[in-house]
């Protein structure tokens, strides 16, 4: 049977004789990899690839280039995310993360803590990575070079980028070490073997190691402090408290809950004091809340001795009478571990001092807590008298706030 009349006029489909803007549009969802791709179809989709508005969304993308930038490199965007590629095309999947986190750090910092912007080290190239792996005999994950490619860790310096503590008696500031000094202190011996340092502290000694491979009971790229198990006859056995599961989520994790104002800056240094927010109370014109946290160099598994740290801050509204300005007297706590075991304690001040609370007034200190068991909880009362009434004493509300250890596990060395 003869084909319809008008099957035999309609002529084939060419993508020749396709209009052009229907096409770029089509390519312009196109990842870079099959924009790519196109380029050895045929003529036509080759010069249309080629089409430098293209490539203007992945190199904003992958790179994070900006106008600024293209106009200072006098490229277009294809040639720029080409070039970029030949240089960082194997930490394709991770650069964009990392640069912003580490634009949004230098910009943080700008503004809250100037002086540590001067002890962040320039990018690594390439070769000195690969010679670090060929020192230590062992590869390092592609989401580490990829952010010392970007920023080589800092100086051996106070305070450390990767936060502070201090009591009374203790101090401890994290360095995030550069790569020289993290190759330096590779460890090969039994309990630490095949672990990588990411931050020191010159107080302490203390490290956040990363695990370059799977052995003695750790997950590959798996973060962690190590605390010595004071119970075993060995001195290689270890206990790990896990920080992080990849270098990736570890480093973009601190760097959020900074830039977030999830720490405190005290006297220009992070402190990584965690607040809940809902850990809040208010009794009358006065609001009491709680920041807490854990100090693996302070801790141990064997035996169970875990210290935590809280920072309380207690604030009088700025609308408060002056009238009700107050004194602390005394404190109030009841201690709860995770066996409901409870502990109560009672004595006059807070950290020896007690403290005058008027009209948008602030006062903040620091104390410190141990349980034998992982977790536990703390609440409480203080009692004020007002200056105005000697006669008048009231009790302001302390919330309840718990402190949880991180997960742990014990080397199988």
């Amino acid at each position: 049977m003869a084909a319809p009349p008008d099957m035999e006029l309609s002529p084939a489909l060419s993508l020749e004789l396709l209009p052009t803007d229907p096409l770029l549009l089509i390519l312009s969802f196109l990842d870079y990899r099959d924009l790519v791709s196109c380029c050895y179809l045929n003529r036509r989709l080759n010069q249309l690839s080629s089409h430098d508005p293209l490539w203007k969304r992945h190199c904003k993308k992958y790179w994070l280039i900006s106008e600024e930038e293209k106009a200072r490199r006098n490229q277009g965007w294809r040639a720029i995310f080409i070039s970029t590629y030949s240089d960082l095309g194997r930490y394709i999947q991770y650069y964009a993360t990392l640069k912003k986190a580490w634009d949004d750090l230098e910009q943080y910092l700008g503004q809250w803590c100037p002086r540590m912007i001067g002890s962040l080290k320039e990018s690594v190239r390439e070769e000195d990575l690969d010679a670090v792996e060929a020192q230590i005999h062992c590869k390092l994950p592609d989401d580490y070079r990829c952010s010392f490619r970007i920023h080589n860790g800092q100086k051996l310096v106070v305070p450390g980028l990767m936060g502070s503590m201090a009591l009374s008696n203790h101090y401890r500031s994290e360095d995030l070490l550069d790569i020289d000094t993290a190759a330096g202190g590779f460890q090969q011996r039994l309990g630490l073997k095949q672990c990588l340092p990411l931050t020191f502290c010159i107080h302490t000694g203390l490290s956040q190691y990363m695990a370059l491979e799977s052995v003695e009971g750790r997950n590959k790229y798996e973060i962690f402090y190590q605390c010595p198990d004071q119970m075993a006859r060995n001195p290689s056995a270890i206990v790990m408290f896990i920080t992080g599961t990849s270098y990736l989520e570890w480093f973009t994790s601190y760097v959020n809950k900074v830039v977030t104002g999830g720490y405190p800056i005290i006297r220009d240094q992070i402190f990584r004091y965690v607040h809940d927010k809902d850990c809040v109370a208010t009794t009358e014109d006065i609001t009491v809340s709680v920041s807490t946290s854990f100090l693996p160099e302070l801790s141990s598994v064997h035996p169970p001795h875990y210290f935590f740290t809280y920072r309380i801050r207690i604030e009088m509204s700025k609308d408060a009478l002056p009238e009700n300005i107050c004194q602390l007297e005394s404190r109030y706590w009841r201690i709860t571990n995770a066996k409901g075991d409870v502990e109560e304690v009672q004595g006059p001040g807070v950290v020896g001092e007690f403290p005058v609370i008027s009209p948008g007034k602030v006062y903040e200190y620091t104390s410190c807590t141990t349980f034998t068991t992982t977790s536990g909880y703390m609440e409480g009362y203080y009692t004020f008298h007002c200056l105005s009434n000697k006669d008048r004493f009231f009790n302001v509300t302390i919330p309840r706030f718990h402190m949880v250890c991180p997960a742990f596990k014990v080397s199988t060395a």
